[in-house]
């Protein structure tokens, strides 16, 4: 509904309640008449401002979902989960998990590092500046071996770097010189 709608809506509305406190006894057929033209009109805009299709049920959740007339809210998803937790209240509780195995994490649990998680990113010097080669690496050792891959490979680049980011950058080891050169289309 747009503020137009809504401003119009509202006069409308405020109308009919002064309609509502002048009604008496004796009010005469064309004050009457006069009452239902302007609840008509205040329907039209109601109508006109309405987009969406009237819910089905009464859940917040799920207002167009299916229905379940012995649901006190008639919604049948929010009534099928709660028959489940019945059920398992009857069948002797929630099934106990098992205590999980703990297994070594390559990148260690959520509770051992602080956030933001350290990573090693490697770069390479492409002639004017340094840019990301390959992915971040949560292990140093892997960003190491993956440098050292890069330069026996058949196009390595002049330069390359690890840099560890934490809370901030720092520059850990540079393998090569890289120097500044213009790089000419036709030479």
């Amino acid at each position: 509904m747009n503020h137009a709608q809504l401003t119009a809506l509202g006069r409308a509305l405020r109308l009919l309640g002064e309609h509502g406190e002048a009604l008496t006894a004796d009010t005469p057929d064309t004050r009457l008449h006069e009452v239902k033209a302007d609840l008509r009109r205040a329907l039209d805009l109601l109508e006109d401002s309405v987009t969406t299709a009237a819910p089905s049920t009464r859940c917040p959740e799920h207002p167009n979902g299916p229905v379940d007339t012995s649901a006190p809210d008639l919604c049948l998803l929010c009534e099928t989960r709660r028959r489940a937790a019945r059920r398992s209240e009857y069948n002797g509780g929630p099934a106990q998990p098992r205590p999980a195995e703990r297994a070594p994490s390559r990148y260690g649990t959520r509770g051992d590092r602080p956030q933001p998680q350290q990573r090693w990113l490697p770069e390479a010097w492409n002639g004017r500046e340094w840019e990301l080669c390959g992915t971040p690496r949560r292990d140093r050792r892997e960003a190491e071996l993956y440098i050292t891959a890069q330069l026996r490979g058949a196009r390595p680049a002049m330069a390359y770097r690890l840099v560890h980011e934490f809370t901030d950058y720092e520059v850990l080891r540079v393998w090569g010189t890289p120097l500044r050169r213009d790089i000419e289309p036709m030479s």
